[in-house]
């Protein structure tokens, strides 16, 4: 294993590496932490201490070649998503990458392009479809327990952004940080939407807004959402907050609403989905609840509230029984079996490089639909 970026999320992907045979003993290859890479001075050395990489650098053109590294984390920022999604998958490594898979659907059909004629595996960081509750929601769906599914409301908020005080970073620039809350937060909806309604996003009506547009660029290096009182002003380039109306292939109808300046609300993912004959609802931070309301009659009907447990997606790995709770780095674990399965086995498994071009071609359907101030037709494939 390689790992390109050893910011918070490299560090994710180290430990869900390191965690992954645990949970999942018979998984039949072993993950070793052969290299890392970053280019903040000092960090990849840190990372080979703390985690037992056997070697470190700050040129990812070097960890490429290293003729050990078969599997490639790419945990850098979002501009960087295509360059080195690319150049893995011509060096002959195969892939973990986070989405949204740069900032632009051409960047993750680039990507998706480059694995597919090296002919290696490519899983993509939808961590969210890997929550047990989410899984038991995608199978009642399928099954037709609510019915057929009429309307649905995906929303994910966030207060990450929420202070004027935070700093400039990539994150607010376009040629950086893409579409902003779109990229960051509305993709992950975007893939839950198809992921747990098993339809495709056909046309969009989007509205964008941008609610703090000028933040201080910091003089020096920060991490995270840091907040700064220092700095030279700039305007944000990309969106604080979208809102959509959604039409999907199977006829329902959706509303998705994404934030990062959303105050109040930290982590607020979730979704409802009605159907003709019942209503799914999820929370995040309930993250091991679904709520369920199913029924012959359509009216009144009781809402309970499921404790998951062993027998929902990969929950029996991780707890013996409902009410233990999980936690958003355990997904990341699955996410990792989902790799090197795919490694191993030469399959897909888990979400993909496709995955990633869909949603990406449903997050500028929404930009154009903001710009034109219409509703804009989602292209096929």
């Amino acid at each position: 294993m390689g790992v390109v970026g050893f910011g918070w999320m490299g560090r994710v992907h180290a430990q869900a590496y390191a965690r992954v045979r645990h949970h999942f003993p018979d998984l039949g290859v072993v993950p070793q932490l052969v290299a890392v890479a970053d280019d903040v001075p000092g960090r990849a050395e840190q990372a080979a201490e703390q985690f037992g990489f056997a070697s470190a650098t700050t040129d990812w053109r070097r960890l490429l070649a290293d003729p050990r590294v078969e599997l490639v984390s790419v945990t850098a920022p979002n501009w960087l998503h295509r360059e080195l999604g690319v150049a893995v998958a011509e060096a002959g490594r195969h892939l973990w990458i986070e989405k949204p898979v740069g900032t632009t659907a051409e960047d993750a059909r680039a990507v998706a392009a480059a694995v597919a004629t090296a002919g290696v595996q490519g899983t993509v960081g939808f961590n969210y479809r890997h929550v047990p509750a989410v899984a038991l929601a995608r199978r009642l769906v399928a099954a037709g327990e609510v019915g057929r599914v009429t309307h649905a409301r995906f929303a994910f908020l966030s207060d990450y952004a929420a202070a004027p005080g935070g700093a400039f970073t990539w994150r607010y620039e376009r040629a950086r940080g893409g579409s902003g809350v779109l990229g960051d937060l509305a993709s992950h909806a975007v893939d839950l939407v198809r992921h747990v309604l098993g339809a495709e996003v056909t046309s969009v009506l989007a509205d964008t807004a941008v609610f703090v547009p000028e933040r201080l660029r910091p003089t020096g290096p920060t991490s995270g959402h840091e907040l700064v009182t220092a700095g030279v002003p700039a305007q944000v380039e990309n969106d604080d907050y979208v809102s959509a109306l959604l039409r999907l292939s199977s006829g329902a109808r959706v509303v998705l609403e994404a934030s990062r300046v959303a105050v109040g609300e930290q982590n607020a993912y979730g979704f409802e989905v009605h159907g003709s004959a019942g209503r799914l609802a999820w929370d995040f931070r309930r993250m091991g609840e679904l709520q369920v309301s199913s029924g012959s009659a359509p009216q009144d009907q009781a809402v309970s509230t499921v404790l998951v447990g062993p027998g929902a997606g990969d929950y029996a790995a991780f707890q013996p029984g409902p009410g233990n709770a999980m936690s958003y780095d355990d997904l990341k674990v699955v996410e990792a079996r989902d790799a090197l399965i795919s490694v191993a086995t030469g399959e897909r498994h888990g979400a993909g490089l496709l995955d990633a071009v869909r949603a990406a071609t449903v997050l500028d359907a929404l930009e154009a639909s903001r710009t034109a101030g219409v509703r804009v037709d989602v292209p096929a494939g």
